[in-house]
C-alpha cells in the first residue's frame, strides 16, 4: 500500500482546535495526508517533490498548469486524515489499513519538516495529528487532485529532473 494525498488548490485554508486558530495559509495548497502501514521515508520523499514540484497554476502569460508551490512561492497547509484509508464495511468505515497513531505521528512530522527545509520554513504549516480539527479551505478553481506514493522506479526519477 501507498502514502495517500489529496491536494486542494487553495486561495486560502485554515485549522482550528477548540476554538483556536492553529494554523492559516493564503494561496497554496491544503494537503490532506494519509499514512498507512509500510510507509517510508521513500513514500515520504515522494510525496515532499509532488506536493512542491506539481503543476496546479497558470504561469504569468496564463497557460494552464505550468507553475508549482514552489515556483511560484506559495504556502501549504498539511493536514494529517487517516480516513483517506476507509474501507466500507457495509456502511461502516474501517480504518485497518491506516498506519498506527503513534508511528504515523513521527512520519507526518517528517513529511511537514521535510517539506519545511525543500521549500521554505515560514511558508509551510501543519495541523494538530490526531486532533478534532476545524478544517476550513476556499477551494481555486475548485482544483483536487490525488496523489499516491508509488516504490521508487527509474521512470520516476527521470520524471523528477525534467521538471
Amino acid at each position: 500500500s501507498k502514502m495517500r494525498a489529496v491536494v486542494q488548490r487553495v486561495s486560502s485554508a485554515s485549522v482550528t482546535v477548540d476554538g483556536q486558530l492553529i494554523s492559516k495559509i493564503g494561496k497554496g495548497v491544503l494537503v490532506l495526508l494519509g499514512i498507512t502501514k509500510g510507509d517510508n521515508n521513500n513514500d515520504s520523499e515522494y510525496m515532499v517533490r509532488k506536493i512542491l514540484n506539481t503543476r496546479l497554476w497558470p504561469n504569468a502569460e496564463g497557460k494552464a498548469w505550468t507553475s508549482s508551490v514552489s515556483s511560484n512561492k506559495l504556502e501549504v497547509l498539511l493536514v494529517s486524515q487517516f480516513t483517506l484509508y476507509a474501507e466500507l464495511k457495509g456502511n461502516k468505515p474501517d480504518f485497518h489499513s491506516a498506519m498506527k497513531p503513534d508511528e504515523a505521528k513521527v512520519i507526518y512530522e517528517d513529511v511537514l519538516s521535510k517539506l519545511q527545509k525543500a521549500h521554505h520554513p515560514d511558508l509551510v504549516k501543519g495541523g494538530v495529528f490526531g486532533a478534532m480539527m476545524d478544517v476550513s479551505l476556499s477551494n481555486d478553481g475548485p482544483v483536487t487532485i490525488q496523489l499516491e506514493s508509488k516504490k521508487e522506479n527509474k521512470s520516476e526519477k527521470n520524471e523528477d529532473v525534467q521538471k
